[in-house]
């Protein structure tokens, strides 16, 4: 049995207030980790800048490691447990931006970085779109990552449980009106692949967008087994969620239901056309 405690975290950047959103998420992994013997925190998508930037992801944007991951990193081994989190990151060409999250290890390593494939709309004018999908090997199991909208597409999902993943976290910065449509796909990506999915989606509100939260951490079958929401709140308002999981759970259903091998790739072809 490999039962791990996981939290997400629900948050409101400060647009463009880098130091501000540090110190918050800094802060909110202290208070996580001592209401919490915590394994893995979720952050949402762009946590420590916000989203609309523009121009200003040239002044928010840095390479990996640098200023935000050292942040978080020496939060992350000091209560040895693995961050991920939204950020803007860099090529060496300063120019090129990238919708990025990382994932910290419980001594403070980088463990790794995903690049969001699937921008949409406007974000396709400030950040240049990755092209792979990794997956991390912490002590506990293999961890994938998907970012926002990414969680539209099924094989986003696939490709990262082809690869081994058994929890996959979604850093996220889903807005108004798809709150639906985010519900359905947290479940479905959780339940079609036998994978633990862990939502953490922002709340809070910038010049043309309004986000819902409903940051949900999701069993293997579908269930939610964690989930913030206030039904009686006028907004949706910040927080942070926990589950304790077990990793088996992963194999029991997989073997279960045969999800995984019980797959015709022979007959999927028209997946990797363009059009």
């Amino acid at each position: 049995m490999t039962e791990v405690t996981v939290a997400v975290v629900q948050m409101q950047p400060k647009l463009g207030d880098l130091e501000s959103n540090l110190y918050h998420m800094a802060e909110t992994v202290e208070r996580i980790c001592s209401e919490e013997d915590t394994d893995l925190i979720v952050f949402p998508e762009l946590a420590t800048t916000g989203v609309e930037n523009g121009v200003g992801f040239n002044r928010l944007a840095e390479r990996v490691p640098g200023h935000q991951f050292n942040v978080l990193a020496a939060r992350a081994a000091d209560f040895s447990t693995h961050i991920v989190f939204g950020l803007p990151t860099k090529e060496k060409v300063e120019s090129i931006f990238y919708n990025a999250a990382v994932v910290i290890g419980p001594d403070g390593e980088l463990l790794g970085e995903y690049r969001k494939i699937h921008l949409k709309g406007e974000e396709k004018l400030s950040f240049r779109p990755g092209y792979r999908f990794s997956v991390f090997d912490t002590a506990f199991g293999t961890l994938g990552v998907m970012i926002g909208w990414d969680i539209a597409f099924p094989e986003a999902a696939r490709s990262l449980v082809l690869l081994g993943a058994e929890v996959i976290c979604v850093p996220a910065a889903y807005e108004m009106p798809y709150v639906h449509e985010w519900q359905a796909f947290t479940v479905a990506r959780a339940a079609e692949n036998g994978a633990f999915l862990l939502a953490a989606n922002r709340v809070g509100e910038e010049p043309s967008r309004q986000f819902f939260g409903e940051s949900a951490i999701i069993a293997p079958d579908g269930t939610v087994i964690s989930h913030i929401s206030d039904p009686e709140a006028e907004k949706p308002t910040p927080g942070y969620a926990f589950a304790r999981i077990d990793l088996d759970d992963v194999r029991r259903y997989r073997e279960e239901m045969q999800i995984i091998m019980s797959r015709s790739p022979a007959a999927y072809s028209p997946i990797v056309k363009k059009y």
